[in-house]
């Protein structure tokens, strides 16, 4: 059996998805770790862990199948930091994205005239996200530890250097670092001397179609054939716009998973200054311009935990809570939820905001609320779609991906709030399959990028009577992060300085 082997390295998991010579999935396996949070602002995971992850999803599905993939290609979760030593070893735990003790970072970053520079020229947001202003707090906040650092590298370059020996970056990987120049394809002098590094700290920056065959036999990965290739990648990002075939002008991509990310692909970087939209690199061709949420699934599992009380969280406690909501007209009656559960990246990218449910009267009932979340998180995104079309990015179509997508529900409440059409692509994991497609090309067996299989598609089209609806309940929404936002500014001030 001919198949490639995607493997999307995740937040909370890595997963592996067989894709055939006709570009189709057909298997997968799914591996969890878990996030630490020991302290406000702190997300941390062990790398052990998730290499760990690597290799189960990898021999699940070899000894399910029988026989190893023709080639195996890796998609990541961005913005992840990890220090090691020469080794490879870390000397800490990872930083992930959301992590954002480099808060106070970026924002005194932000308010110099090399914030702005940085920003156009790596694309990347100054933001506690970055690894930027992640290696810049540990260099103020533990200078001994920081100056026994080899290396600062992310998750897919650890399980790179597991595999290799050797630290070798993609471009798409760099290009979300805020250390890169996305046009020269080149470590930026000016975000190193910010971050008080040299170059030698970072990886070889490598093509995403670079491979390598000649993984170390002591890896664990004795169920592949020796010379397995292994395509280095992209972002899970850049890949789900592949995997969901959101590559031509007009058609942008659009995920909720733990987080949530709107993104258009285009030959050339799209910024937006006030609402510091990002554009990453998915090859030496092709930028991938959008935005980021915090809050996605991350605010529904809370809403289900702490205040449905749920426990178990599965599929059927979610088919039953989402069911419910369909009996509530849009807007949840006045209700409107805020979801900055863990701050808030574009359009506002205020870390010290906060989840708010605002206009809560008698007649509310757990529905509404669920309701109110669904639509807070959608509404998030429909801000950062604002963001982009006033960018000078014209917009027609949703092309859908992440856990959100089986929920018939919440594709048509996000229609009817973005105005949009949605296309859904029965994939298994668009960032996985996405990976397998570069993978197609890197290794000639396609001259271009593969397209999901056209027969099998979903659309759902926005209902023009909610969406005039939601466009008042969106201006409140906006409205009332503009007058709460000196609020939440207190609250946070108050919790972080007591």
């Amino acid at each position: 059996m001919q198949y490639i082997l995607g493997i999307d390295i995740g937040t909370g998991s890595t997963k592996a998805v067989a894709v055939g010579a006709d570009h189709k999935a057909f298997d997968s396996s799914q591996y969890f770790y878990p996030t630490e949070v020991k302290q406000p602002g702190y997300s941390e995971q062990d790398p052990e862990l998730i290499w760990k992850a690597f290799q189960q999803s990898i021999s699940a599905i070899v000894t399910g199948l029988k026989s190893g993939p023709e080639a195996i290609s890796l998609s990541c979760a961005m913005h992840s930091l990890i220090a090691v030593d020469e080794n490879g070893k870390a000397l800490a735990p990872m930083m992930t994205w959301a992590d954002s003790r480099s808060t106070p970072v970026a924002a005194s970053l932000l308010a110099t005239p090399l914030g702005a520079l940085l920003y156009k020229a790596t694309g990347t947001p100054v933001h506690s996200m970055s690894p930027l202003c992640k290696i810049i707090w540990i260099r103020e906040n533990q200078p001994e530890f920081f100056k026994s650092v080899y290396k600062f590298i992310s998750i897919k370059e650890y399980i790179w250097y597991r595999l290799f020996h050797t630290f070798e970056v993609d471009y798409s990987v760099a290009s979300c670092t805020g250390l890169m120049d996305i046009q020269r394809l080149v470590w930026h002098p000016e975000a190193l001397a910010a971050a008080g590094i040299r170059p030698e700290q970072l990886s070889a920056l490598v093509s995403t179609h670079y491979l390598r065959k000649d993984a170390d036999p002591s890896a664990g990965l004795s169920c592949l054939n020796k010379n397995t290739p292994f395509v280095i990648g992209a972002t899970d990002g850049c890949l789900a716009n592949l995997g969901t075939g959101a590559v031509k002008p007009g058609i942008a991509a659009l995920t909720i998973g733990t987080s949530g990310a709107l993104r258009v692909a285009g030959d050339t970087a799209v910024l937006n200054e006030q609402a510091m939209t990002f554009s990453y690199r998915l090859d030496e061709e092709t930028l991938i311009n959008g935005g980021p949420v915090n809050n996605g699934g991350i605010a529904l599992k809370w809403h289900m935990k702490n205040v449905l009380q749920k426990t178990a969280l599965n599929e059927n406690d979610y088919n039953d809570v989402l069911n419910k909501i369909e009996a509530i007209k849009p807007g949840a009656e006045g209700l409107i939820f805020l979801p900055y559960l863990q701050g808030e990246r574009a359009p506002i990218w205020d870390s010290k905001s906060c989840g708010t449910f605002f206009g809560i009267r008698l007649n509310h009932q757990t529905a509404h609320f669920t309701r109110a979340v669904i639509e807070g998180i959608c509404f998030a995104l429909n801000d950062v779609l604002l963001a982009l079309t006033a960018s000078g990015q014209e917009i027609k179509q949703l092309n859908v991906s992440g856990g959100f997508v089986t929920s018939a529900i919440w594709l048509q409440i996000m229609a009817d709030i973005t105005g949009k059409r949605l296309l859904l692509y029965s994939v298994e994991d668009a960032s996985a399959v996405g990976a397998a497609y570069v993978a197609f090309k890197a290794l000639g067996l396609s001259a271009a990028y593969p397209l999901p299989d056209q027969q099998d598609i979903t659309y759902i089209e926005p209902d023009e009577k909610n969406h005039l609806s939601y466009q008042t309940s969106f201006g409140l929404y906006k409205k009332i992060y503009k007058q709460l936002k000196g609020v939440m500014h207190e609250i946070y001030d108050l919790q972080n300085n007591s």
